[in-house]
């Protein structure tokens, strides 16, 4: 009872944390959830009383309309329910009849609880199959009837983040794993389903010395055995949960077989540590860096072939002379294998010729090489390695087989996502403007040639970090904008999501300070737990994604020589009036200051977003000191589609004391935008809060929702064949038209 009471006590703290009323030790922030959860782990058997009182809050919950508390009371029951030695039946089955019941709710409570109802209808046939499909993907362990592999990616960029920071990261992600062999983590799978499926039965010590004393190959063998019956019993909706624990109970006689029965008494249950994921920290220092760690994650360099090896009888790529139409692809050139070397007098058609002496005017007009980029070859870029990663499960072989005409050729088996890439940004909104660039860059990249598409399944998390002792280049940005404005989409997802408010949220100023914590052995017990423990409850209970739009904005400079340049932003567009240069530039603006005002002349087209959505175009003319536009709103409410721009208009006012200017908040909603300096004068542009992502000497700007890659082909093949076609049709109706990038949260957005 005292035990109960305890856990009680500490769960009804966790949810008036989520009612605002947050404890009195400001350091307890964010730990309630973890010190729960750690509690549970140093006593194992008291997983089904936690279970027992989440279900009766939840219950409860739904009675009283307490729908705030739905979401994080089941996250925390079903992260308990992976972890527990054993769980009764009926206590499931109370937990899938609540899940059910949830389907009748508006999203994200039907889809939560969709998701798990299909898990728990699982768990109760083949009890532990949760934790075990966890520990094989998460460690990668070679599984034939569960071959998915996971790995999570932490991306933090070394100039917004102190050094000192950085460093505690490494090495927390280090130290998480350590002591985790593929024979141990064999091991807890085996102890973990034997006991989930005997109870009590089992006997955990003598199963330990037996596999203790066992030979790895021998482990394999049983780790494969193990796997096999639980998941035959997992995906047969109509196989019995009695049968299961038989089957598992047969198997565990033969481990056991070396052991005298009745050696030792039954020790009761007894927790299987749940293993850190597989975690990887990445600096990130070059543009393309994220692709090429997932090109590595699904082929790494040491299982490829060497070209000569490969088949050179590549896929004919079609959409080559399409995509040169395509304005979305044609910012980024990416290598094709080509025998040709680039010299006219090389082509076929020369070579059949005969050699015959011409003339030096003659020879230099055949030499001409092509237009192209000059680019240092990569591993990861050849076609040859990219191939080679393509052998895989339902990939084609490397060499196309003759066939008989008249025959049809064989349908290729369909490709699987096997690995799913969890990335995790650390930082603020500009590491996020990175990775939107990152994001754009990859989905043009499987424009034009498909690979990691078919093969992987993307994720993508953010935890706000602010670190207390910038560098100078955070410095400069922090001198614009203060650290709030500089979260503002985790300050979006907490005010959409309560627990990742309570969760996420809390650790953007406390990884800084356990970082600068002066090393102590107390240090190390938190910072090693605490960090990996919330990342890794964060990748594993965080599948719903908040969609954020990515914007195209095409940048005119002062100069007609310069071609414009394509970037995309993701939360703000900010401009100001660029200083003059020179002395006659500086005595012009002088005039025109004293006579209009600060500021230079914008003319504003723009369409104006409207409740049922029509399209109005209007345009104006002012005098302005600059704008801001935010693409992430202030309320959860508002639509996350749409530009808020707020412009510093300059007013003038003629009263009998002369001549004076007011400046006015002039504020708009819109998606497409387009705004030009005519008096010539340039400004600058500043994309997502990033100095290093500054343009100076600009004259105009296009902003507009950025179009995926893949409909924009599709698109351009469309209208190549129907000319006269302006609405979509065909395939390119049900494609994505905006490029979204997509954030996991616990809850989404609750409705």
């Amino acid at each position: 009872a005292e035990v109960e009471s305890d856990i009680l006590r500490r769960v009804r703290t966790l949810l008036r944390e989520l009612d605002g009323h947050h404890p009195a030790c400001q350091c307890d922030r964010g730990m309630l959830r973890w010190t729960l959860h750690k509690k549970i782990d140093q006593n194992p058997s008291n997983s089904s009383i936690l279970v027992r009182i989440l279900v009766k809050e939840l219950e409860r919950a739904e009675r009283g309309d307490f729908r705030h508390y739905i979401i994080p009371l089941l996250h925390t029951l079903m992260y308990t329910l992976i972890k527990a030695p054993c769980i009764s039946d009926e206590l499931c089955s109370r937990v899938y009849d609540f899940c059910k019941k949830l389907l009748t709710l508006p999203k994200p409570f039907c889809t939560i609880g969709l998701d798990y109802a299909v898990r728990l209808k699982m768990e109760r046939t083949a009890p532990g199959m949760l934790y075990q499909r966890m520990v094989i993907s998460e460690q990668s362990l070679k599984s034939d009837p569960y071959p998915y592999q996971e790995k999570i990616f932490i991306f933090a960029d070394p100039e917004l983040l102190s050094k000192a920071i950085c460093n505690a990261l490494v090495t927390d992600t280090e130290a998480a794993q350590v002591s985790q062999s593929p024979r141990a983590c064999m091991c807890y799978v085996i102890i973990h389903a034997m006991q989930a499926a005997l109870g009590e039965g089992c006997d955990v010590s003598g199963l330990k010395r037996s596999l203790q004393d066992m030979p790895t190959s021998d482990i394999e063998h049983w780790f494969r055995q193990v796997v096999a019956a639980v998941e035959c019993a997992g995906n047969e909706g109509s196989a019995d949960r009695g049968q299961h624990a038989a089957r598992l109970e047969k198997i565990y006689r033969t481990v056991l077989s070396s052991l005298q029965a009745g050696d030792a008494p039954l020790g009761g249950l007894q927790g299987t540590p749940l293993p850190n994921p597989s975690i990887s920290f990445h600096l990130w220092t070059e543009d393309d860096q994220l692709w090429k760690e997932l090109v590595l994650f699904i082929r790494p360099l040491s299982q490829s072939c060497e070209p000569d090896c490969l088949s050179q009888d590549l896929d004919n790529f079609e959409i080559q002379d399409i995509i040169s139409d395509c304005e979305c692809c044609e910012q980024t050139r990416f290598s094709v294998l080509s025998t040709d070397s680039g010299i006219e007098r090389d082509l076929p058609a020369a070579a059949e010729e005969p050699f015959a002496p011409c003339s030096t005017e003659t020879e230099q007009s055949r030499l001409q090489r092509k237009g192209g980029i000059k680019k240092k070859p990569s591993p990861l870029e050849s076609m040859a390695f990219l191939q080679a990663g393509c052998n895989g499960p339902g990939a084609k072989p490397p060499a196309k087989p003759q066939r008989r005409p008249g025959i049809p050729p064989e349908p290729a088996a369909p490709l699987q996502r096997l690995h799913t890439a969890r990335i995790v940004l650390l930082g603020d909104d500009r590491i996020l403007g990175r990775l939107a660039q990152a994001y754009h860059s990859l989905r043009k990249r499987e424009t034009r040639r498909v690979f990691l598409t078919p093969r992987l399944n993307l994720q993508f998390y953010y935890i706000p970090v602010v670190t207390g002792q910038p560098n100078t280049l955070a410095v400069a940005d922090h001198a614009a904008t203060g650290q709030e404005e500089l979260c503002e989409v985790a300050g979006y997802l907490g005010r959409a999501d309560p627990w990742y408010e309570s969760n996420i949220n809390t650790l953007c100023h406390m990884i800084p300070k356990l970082a600068t914590m002066p090393s102590s052995p107390s240090k190390h017990l938190v910072t090693d737990l605490f960090i990996t423990d919330v990342i890794a409850y964060y990748v594993r209970m965080g599948f719903q994604p908040v969609c954020f739009q990515v914007y195209a904005v095409k940048i005119f400079f002062n100069d007609p020589a310069q071609e414009p340049a394509e970037d995309v932003f993701l939360t703000e567009l900010r401009t100001q009036v660029q200083e003059s240069i020179s002395h006659r530039e500086l005595s012009m603006t002088k005039r025109k200051t004293t006579l209009d005002g600060p500021g230079i002349d914008l003319t504003v087209t723009y369409r104006k977003v409207v409740v049922s959505d029509r399209e109005k175009e209007l345009a104006m003319s002012l005098r302005s000191t600059g704008l801001v536009m935010k693409a992430i709103p202030a309320d959860e409410a508002e639509d996350l589609v749409c530009l808020n721009v707020n412009i510093a208009e300059i007013v003038r006012i003629n009263n009998l004391s002369g001549r004076s200017f007011s400046a006015v908040a002039n504020r708009l909603k819109t998606r497409n935008i387009k705004i030009r300096s005519t008096e010539q004068r340039p400004f600058t542009v500043c994309l997502d809060k990033d100095s290093r992502r500054a343009y100076r000497n600009v004259i105009s700007v296009e902003v507009s929702p950025c179009l995926e890659p893949s409909y924009c082909l599709q698109k351009t093949r469309t209208m190549k064949f129907s000319l006269h076609e302006t609405e979509d049709v065909g395939l390119v109706k049900y494609m994505p038209k905006s490029l979204l990038l997509p954030i996991n949260t616990f809850a989404g957005i609750i409705q």
